[in-house]
């Protein structure tokens, strides 16, 4: 379950970008990452804070956290573990 190269988990820094690019990027992040990986997104735009919480629960993933009171936005999402087969 190894989050990047090093272990730890995948930084996105989306600091400046507007709606819709960092819903983008997670969503990319999340395509790529290996079940299990955790992702933290750091951002600034106000509708982050929508954006991206309605991104995981569409796509089945787990928000662990959200600090949405004060900028920068930072999100923590663990990715779905792969359905069993069968």
């Amino acid at each position: 379950m190894d989050d990047d190269a090093n272990g730890g988990p995948v930084r996105l820094d989306l600091k400046g970008l507007k709606c819709p690019l960092p819903a983008l990027h997670t969503r990319r992040a999340l395509e790529r990452a290996a079940p299990g990986a955790r992702i933290i997104v750091e951002c600034t735009d106000p509708m982050a804070a929508i954006d991206i919480p309605h991104l995981v629960n569409q796509t089945g993933n787990e928000l662990e956290d959200a600090q949405t009171t004060a900028l920068p936005l930072v999100f923590r999402i663990r990715k779905r573990a792969e359905p069993a087969s069968g």
